[in-house]
């Protein structure tokens, strides 16, 4: 067991302002700063000593107190007492809680074996300690299946990975310096909104800010050019930059030739892919096309910041491996403000072996990706079907494609499932144990960011709420109540703090737990964002230390990032990969679903979070469908029409917007309501497909083909 001496906490019935850490998925990770009255918080606001938080937080946060004291908290154990779905519950101990989960789970081994209770998880916290990892430890040692989580990035970071190896690359700061800065299928004010500032500021200083979006959305107003694309057809744009680039001589032949892999075999691939074919499948002018290439090519430091929305497609992983050759062509990475930001996370020295503990779960235990969690609870896997459910972290009704298969499957009887959560969510009402989870100003956690290069420790500001607890202490429970006795299972939050990170790696010298008890956050060790340009010299952290245009890591298939699966401990070998960029087409509309319908985050929602909240609720609206007026008038619909929005999966019904902000052929309903807040009782993963894009099993929500009509 490792040892850490305990972090000093406050008084938490007393007076006075603490520090806090944001925990959503969200890359800006924000500090923020919480006022506390007599063991009360009365307010939250962020950090303005924050070099990146800058005092501010979104729409999201500002409130936050509203959703700890919420009068719909969860804030004792509940057992069902009506049918599933009703939402009738009835308070019960914590000792009786475990001990049912514990009898429950125990039954259901006995008589169908580990594989049938399976666990159900994502970010609802990222913290390091109560966040994806949290239950991996505790479903290992049970030998449950394995819950696969790529809902997000993975297809992205894979294709990265293979490109420039596990490098943070760019300080999202060093935009600030940036002279030329693409902005790909992000809508940053909405999702990344204190990024914003940074480019703001490179604006003010003469860069040019470009939006390739299929959407005029908050962002691509404030752009200097916005790009509209067919959705899926990104890839087709990169390899025709690619195609401008080196044919017109505009790559930076040194850093080519000293820092870079493959540079021949890349033109021969992107020799028949010209602006006039990408023209064809993207929409975008030819000369459009070519201006682009140019002026990225001549603005350097030139910047690149893709959206999670960039791999949702079927040859998503392919367009990010084209993205990634971009910078490397035009030595983009010599300076600060230059180069592709993806996900700085790979910054950050976590332990994820020690958080996942992968060595506890049996060899050739079955995986089951959550985007089949529908099919999982039908008894449409292999392996038999699932008798027991735990859901901590997500809300599956909302968040998983194959909404109603979904519902159908926790509404089975002979389902045993347990939900630890803030709110009886729209998974939590079919429950057979709902458990109080804590917030983040009454838990403890360590917060690495996926959008800034800040470290920072959040401990709890005031006492639980009710018998809110946190994750950790959750699955100590649990673990005590099933007999599991390793030594991870009775870690103190403190020994999971120095187990979580390798302190002594050069990125935390000088950051310990201790100093961060005292700081609150801190920057890791490395250069400032004026300085800060790791591969200005090459030094990718690759089989051959060079950007790889031809990637040598294709050779071991595709494959899932270990943060993206519980319990892996290693890259998970699949089909062929090419060792090249391709570009690999969306589905067709021809047929009876001619529109391409997109499901981009809300702007004041987190996922599902806070879409149950009046003023979060107030600001993003009913769900809603962008249509552009010439596809409105096609179907004789008008603004604000209710219409139903369909395929062969399923049917959404939401109030028509009528906009020239979505490109013709595109249809726009945001993610993250309520399925209970809707009027037809269903949300846009109702119609989403189950599907894997080409690369990390990433999810294709962006090829999703529908036809509108007024309901």
């Amino acid at each position: 067991m490792t040892t850490a001496p305990e972090l000093p906490l406050t008084d938490l019935n007393g007076s006075g302002t603490r520090r806090a850490i944001c925990p959503h998925d969200c890359p800006d990770g924000c500090a923020m700063t919480v006022t506390v009255e007599n063991g009360r918080a009365t307010g939250v606001r962020g950090d303005p000593d924050h070099p990146f938080t800058r005092g501010g937080l979104c729409v999201k946060v500002n409130n936050y107190v509203d959703r700890v004291y919420s009068p719909d908290r969860v804030t004792t154990p509940l057992r069902r007492t009506g049918p599933k779905g009703s939402g009738r519950f009835e308070p019960i101990s914590w000792d009786e809680a475990v001990a049912t989960v514990a009898q429950n789970f125990t039954r259901v081994i006995a008589e169908h074996g580990p594989e049938a209770v399976m666990p159900v998880s994502y970010l609802g916290t990222q913290g390091t300690l109560n966040g994806l990892n949290v239950g991996d430890p505790f479903f290992n040692r049970m030998g449950a299946t394995v819950s696969e989580r790529t809902y997000c990035d993975s297809g992205a970071s894979t294709a990265y990975v293979m490109s420039l190896g596990p490098t943070a690359g760019v300080d999202p700061e060093s935009l600030a310096h940036s002279r030329y800065i693409v902005v790909w299928a992000c809508n940053m004010v909405s999702t990344n909104l204190h990024l914003w500032p940074f480019v703001a500021q490179a604006q003010r200083n003469g860069a040019k800010v470009v939006v390739i979006d299929p959407v005029k959305h908050k962002t691509a107003a404030r752009a200097d050019w916005h790009i509209p694309i067919r959705p899926g057809t990104d890839g087709a744009l990169a390899m025709a930059l690619i195609h401008v680039i080196i044919t017109e001589g505009l790559t930076d032949a040194g850093y080519v030739e000293q820092h870079t892999v493959g540079v021949d075999e890349l033109a021969e691939r992107v020799a028949d892919c010209t602006p006039e074919w990408a023209e064809a499948e993207t929409g975008i002018p030819a000369d459009d096309i070519r201006t682009l290439a140019r002026e990225y090519a001549a603005g350097q430091p030139s910047m690149i910041r893709i959206g999670v929305a960039i791999e949702r497609h079927p040859g998503g992983g392919n367009t990010v491996r084209a993205i990634s050759c971009l910078p490397g062509l035009v030595g983009a990475w010599r300076k600060p403000g230059g180069g592709l930001l993806a996900l700085p996370l790979w910054a950050f020295p976590v332990n994820w072996d020690a958080l996942s503990q992968p060595q506890l779960r049996p060899e050739g235990t079955r995986i089951i990706n959550q985007f089949h969690l529908g099919r999982a609870l039908n008894d449409e896997i292999e392996g038999g079907n699932v008798h027991a459910l735990m859901v901590y972290n997500s809300n599956p009704v909302v968040v998983c494609p194959d909404q109603e298969k979904v519902v159908a499957g926790l509404a089975r009887e002979d389902l045993f499932t347990v939900v630890s959560e803030q709110f009886l969510t729209d998974t939590a009402q079919y429950a057979d144990i709902v458990l109080p989870a804590a917030t983040q100003l009454e838990q403890t956690d360590v917060m690495f960011s996926w959008g800034h290069l800040y470290i920072g420790l959040n401990r709890p500001s005031i006492p639980p709420v009710g018998e809110a607890v946190s994750n950790t202490e959750l699955f100590r429970r649990l673990a005590a109540a099933m007999g599991y006795d390793e030594p991870c299972f009775r870690m103190t939050d403190d020994e999971m703090i120095a187990a979580a990170y390798d302190w002594s790696a050069p990125a935390l010298e000088g950051i310990t737990p201790e100093t961060l008890a005292e700081t609150g956050w801190a920057r890791l060790n490395l250069p400032g964002p004026d300085a800060y340009a790791p591969h200005a010299e090459g030094g990718f952290p690759t089989p051959s230390g060079k950007q790889e245009f031809v990637s040598a890591a294709a050779a071991g298939g595709d494959f899932v990032l270990p943060l993206f699966r519980q319990g892996s401990n290693e890259f998970q070998p699949g089909g062929e990969v090419d060792p090249l960029p391709r570009y690999v087409p969306p589905a067709g509309t021809d047929g009876p679903y001619p529109l391409n319908l997109i499901s981009p985050k809300s702007h004041a929602y987190i996922n599902s979070s806070y879409a149950n909240l009046p003023a979060q609720q107030r600001v993003q609206g009913e769900q809603a469908a962008w249509v552009n007026p010439a596809d409105a008038a096609d179907r004789d619909l008008a603004d604000g029409d209710l219409v139903r929005v369909f395929n062969e999966r399923g049917a959404v019904l939401a109030k028509a917007v009528v906009t020239d902000e979505v490109t013709r052929g595109v249809v726009l309903t945001a993610m993250g309501a309520w399925r209970s807040n809707t009027k037809g009782q269903s949300t846009v993963n109702a119609i989403n497909p189950t599907g894997f894009a080409d690369l990390g099993h990433a999810p294709t929500f962006s090829d999703t083909k529908v036809q509108v009509e007024r309901a």
